[in-house]
């Protein structure tokens, strides 16, 4: 099967190796109107350069989009036109509304759309994969520092839109209330952000996300009843603490426990920190891409997570207009 790949700058030539490590795709040559980007890629993977989006569709089976938001509905829809199967990073478009037109050509088309959410590959959500979640509180912190590069979007839209696509598939549950604050520090749109979200089932997330900070943390901390989950996407490793009754049925070897009282009397807890394998997140969403075309599967992140990720985006940020015109 066939790949081509819109875009070959900074982002793009990651998936481009990517791509070229993998044992399902052909690469069938990549479109840029870059004359730099264009020139570096051929330098260094020897790979062809398509000057015509036509010409291109027209040796490829599917098509990789990894070009600045603004340009991704025109890209996309004129791909699946052309019937080709596609895989949008994210944010999957600018707007609301070309996400909503995107969603019904896909359908129209029958093709598989896969959003670039890469964070569902990470090894410490993985490590989550065979854990029932019901968590009632979320708390995200999300932190880079400042690049040039991406800022045509907010950071909600950047960064945080992660986070937002990481909780909606986690708590499952549609979003009764949003409270959100962001400040516009070196960009004209906010680079720091703080949104609380409170969700139909009684669940809370508090999300903090800046492209401003001297460090860089990318965690998320989960609690539920008798769990408390702590995922570092950054050193991809995942914590799962565990608290057990004295008479529960299913207790680990008991060198593993630590006993100790609570008010609703003796527990046991129980710390395992998962094994997580060595992955690269990008490839890897590249393959299970080839193979929801190949076994006509849904893509593990489908159209719709995207969608529904860049509604809840366009959301808060509306919420943080609202709030500076209130308090300016």
């Amino acid at each position: 099967m066939k790949i081509a790949l819109l875009g070959a700058g900074h982002l793009g030539k990651i998936h481009l190796k990517c791509i070229l490590a993998t044992e399902c795709w052909e690469f069938a040559g990549f479109y840029d109107p870059d004359d730099k980007n264009a020139e570096s890629a051929i330098a260094q993977y020897g790979v062809k350069r398509f000057t015509s989006l036509d010409a291109l569709f027209r040796e490829s089976d599917a098509v990789d989009i990894v070009t600045p938001t603004p340009s991704h509905y025109q890209l996309a829809s004129k791909a699946m036109r052309a019937g080709k199967h596609v895989f949008i990073e994210k944010p999957v478009t600018e707007t609301v509304l070309e996400g909503k037109r995107l969603l019904q050509l896909a359908e129209k088309q029958g093709i598989k759309v896969q959003v670039g959410h890469v964070e569902r590959f990470n090894p410490a959500f993985m490590a989550l994969k065979d854990l029932v979640l019901n968590p009632m509180f979320i708390e995200g912190h999300r932190l880079a520092a400042f690049q040039p590069r991406g800022t045509e979007v907010s950071v909600i839209l950047d960064l945080m839109i992660h986070d937002l696509d990481l909780v909606l598939h986690i708590v499952r549950s549609p979003v009764k209330k949003v409270s959100a604050s962001g400040v516009a520090v070196l960009s004209h749109t906010p680079d720091i952000a703080n949104v609380r979200l409170e969700f139909e089932n009684g669940c809370v997330a508090n999300l903090t996300a800046s492209r401003i900070s001297m460090k860089q943390m990318r965690k998320m901390r989960l609690f539920q009843p008798d769990h408390y989950l702590s995922l570092d996407f950054l050193d991809k490793n995942a914590q799962i603490v565990r608290l057990f009754a004295q008479d529960a049925h299913n207790l680990p070897p008991q060198e593993q426990l630590m006993e100790f009282e609570t008010n609703a009397g003796k527990k046991w807890l129980h710390l395992q920190m998962p094994e997580t394998a060595p992955v690269n997140a990008i490839q890897r969403e590249l393959e299970t891409f080839h193979d929801a075309i190949a076994n006509d599967t849904d893509p593990v992140v489908t159209l719709r997570d995207g969608f529904e990720a860049l509604k809840l985006a366009h959301r808060i940020l509306k919420e943080i207009e609202v709030r500076k015109e209130k308090y300016g």
